[in-house]
């Protein structure tokens, strides 16, 4: 292409052709930034899944060992079954959401701690949750010995009460497992020790399995030989974890027992209760629901219905769940090495893909609204009513998808009492009203209760927490996230050292 000058001569305009390896002059800084995001988005998630693969595979053969100790009940007697399944769903359900939301403090603490190279507090840490739980496991022991009254009181059968009350003393072991194994899990997650998690997981799960089948099939102990099976099953997961993390495979987090463990205990135990009470307010809400839809007129079918999506729930939450874990260790490491924006974009790669995921099973549950019962019942009645209750456990599962990642943000920051009163709020004072106005009040049964607590509780605090979250601070909580392994940190030999010379 020819141009003139005001002179008049004529020059010739030569078109660059972009080089190789890009444009010299910009052309590709757009390309480049879109190759530089997607490489990180693809570091990220082979982070997230290094602890999300693991995590979900542990957490679904520890949910597992419950059912298959529920079918093993089932095998004895309706008594033996129903007994074993309120111990294990309500009581031990209960006590299981406090103790793991109050072991979640470490989430913070270790997570921060790890990505701060303050690599010897983890060990410390572990210690005074062991004790902070391990106390709290005796001020709970009073619902596993006076559970047959208190369910005679509420108007179960008397056999169905006693029943029950034997297999509460009988699962008091596994009760005190909890105050050490949830400490060592989350030490572990948090400095990215995930595979050994999954494999003790699996060895659990094997042994509840033989022991139950040799209780039954073998030498007829009955529930009792069940709940044995179960205990041991449990503290099998601790003794390895233990061995794991004692016998050398943590050098740098574990130094040995310390009387360490002891300081700042008081300080401890407020940022664990504020943790269990965020957690446990979100595990006993849906427990509520099944509680309130058993006073409804003809409950029976409504409970059986509402039972199968509850289950069917419990199975796909493993994978948020999951997510809740990942999210919390990756940003916990990242505002303890004082990487805001890295914090930052891990919260948002696993809102997306969590979000993916719950999409396709709300869609799965969608497409398959009439056929996904038949796995669990053959009563036309039951049947129809899941069918009904189809698109609510759906929106649950979509639900899912974002707000136990955002749950993971808070706990990977330290927002856990900030989070406590919303969820308060929203469950409570919000949710229940909403749902007990929609199935009594406007006669809507087991929908309006459900449909009630699902956009009256559950879908407000996702909106609020997604809210919090995008309007973060990040490099601020990178800080405050300084300013807290600073003050919970107890110096080493090397600091002293240092601060000497």
């Amino acid at each position: 292409m020819a141009t003139v000058d005001r002179d008049g001569n004529a020059h010739q305009l030569v078109l660059q052709e972009p080089a190789a390896d890009g444009d010299p002059h910009g052309r590709d800084h757009e390309d480049e930034e879109k190759t530089s995001l997607s490489r990180r988005a693809w570091a990220e998630t082979r982070k997230l899944w290094h602890i999300i693969g693991p995590a979900i595979f542990g957490r679904m053969a520890q949910y597992t060992m419950n059912i298959v100790t529920q079918a093993f009940a089932g095998h004895l007697g309706e008594v033996e079954l129903a007994a074993m399944s309120i111990a294990i769903n309500v009581l031990i359900g209960f006590n299981y959401g406090l103790l793991l939301g109050m072991a979640s403090a470490l989430e913070t603490l270790c997570g921060q701690a790890f990505g701060a190279k303050r690599y010897h507090m983890l060990g410390i840490y572990m210690q005074r949750s062991w004790i902070v739980l391990f106390l709290c496991c005796f001020l709970l022991l009073p619902f596993y010995v006076f559970v047959a009254p208190l369910l005679q009181l509420l108007g179960q059968p008397d056999d169905v009460a006693e029943m029950t009350g034997t297999v509460a003393l009988w699962l008091i072991p596994l009760h005190f497992s909890f105050a050490f194994q949830f400490p060592l899990w989350r030490f572990l997650q948090s400095q990215l020790k995930t595979q050994v998690l999954a494999w003790v997981s699996l060895a659990s799960l094997a042994i509840d399995v033989l022991v139950s089948w040799l209780s039954i099939y073998v030498f007829d102990f009955g529930v009792a030989g069940l709940c044995v099976g179960l205990d041991l099953s449990w503290w099998f997961l601790v003794l390895a974890m233990f061995a794991y993390t004692v016998c050398g495979r943590c050098q740098l987090t574990w130094t040995g027992f310390s009387m360490k463990a002891f300081s700042g205990l008081w300080e401890f135990v407020k940022l664990s209760a504020a943790s269990g009470v965020m957690l446990c307010l979100e595990n006993w809400y849906y427990r509520i629901l099944i509680l309130m839809t058993g006073y409804l007129q003809n409950a029976t079918v409504a409970v059986d219905a509402l039972s199968i999506c509850m289950s069917i729930n419990g199975w796909e939450m493993m994978i948020p769940l999951s997510f809740f874990a990942a999210t919390g260790v990756r940003v916990a490491n990242e505002l303890g090495a004082g990487n805001g924006r890295a914090a930052k974009f891990a919260t948002v790669v696993s809102v997306v893909q969590s979000t993916m995921i719950g999409c396709f099973f709300c869609a799965l549950i969608m497409v398959l609204h009439d056929k996904f019962a038949y796995i669990f019942a053959s009563s036309a009645d039951v049947l129809e009513e899941v069918d009904k209750l189809s698109y609510l456990l759906g929106i649950t599962i979509l639900l899912n998808g974002v707000q136990p990642v955002l749950s993971g943000v808070a706990v990977g920051s330290g927002w856990q009492a900030y989070v406590a009163y919303i969820n308060l709020g929203c469950y409570y004072i919000v949710g229940l009203p909403l749902g007990f106005l929609m199935g009594w009040v406007f006669h809507l049964g087991v929908v309006g209760i459900w449909g009630g607590m699902i956009f009256g509780g559950t879908a407000v605090q996702t909106v609020i927490l997604t809210v919090i979250t995008i309007r973060c601070d990040w490099e601020k909580e990178a800080e405050k996230a300084k300013a807290r392994v600073a003050k919970w940190s107890t110096p080493t030999l090397e600091d002293d050292e240092s601060a000497a010379s």
